[in-house]
């Protein structure tokens, strides 16, 4: 075999092998939506597989993604309703606030309001309004 060299698939799955890889392909995927903040980005009828390397399972997707603004609701009534969204922060921010700076529950909440959302500003607005 020749470094950079094209492989013969049979000498790449041996290979693999003795390295703890194993990959496999996820069959009859219709979509996949990944979810940031603002956007989404749809991958329709994308390739998947999955690759494990000593225990550690990698996702790998590919296909071309539609990438929207972030829906609310989703666009075919598979996403979750308006109902069920969450109203206010994030429930593991709330928790941190609450635990880093020993506050309850209704504290958390209103420091995460007064600080965009951002956990670290919300925790240090708390902890220095205690020293005045």
């Amino acid at each position: 075999m020749i470094p950079g060299g094209a492989r013969n698939p049979k000498q790449l799955e041996a290979m693999m092998r003795r390295l703890g890889m194993s990959q496999e392909a996820v069959p009859g995927v219709e979509e996949v939506i990944l979810r940031t903040r603002t956007t989404e980005h749809v991958f329709r009828a994308p390739e998947v597989s999955i690759l494990t390397i000593q225990g550690v399972r990698t996702y790998q997707v590919v296909g071309t993604p539609e990438v929207r603004a972030r829906s609310s609701g989703g666009t075919d009534g598979a996403g979750p309703s308006p109902a069920a969204a969450p109203a206010g922060p994030p429930e593991e921010d709330i928790q941190l606030v609450m635990s880093q700076a020993n506050v309850t529950r209704e504290e958390a909440v209103e420091a995460l309001v007064a600080a965009h959302g951002a956990p670290a500003e919300a925790i240090l607005k708390i902890l220095t309004q205690g020293e005045r």
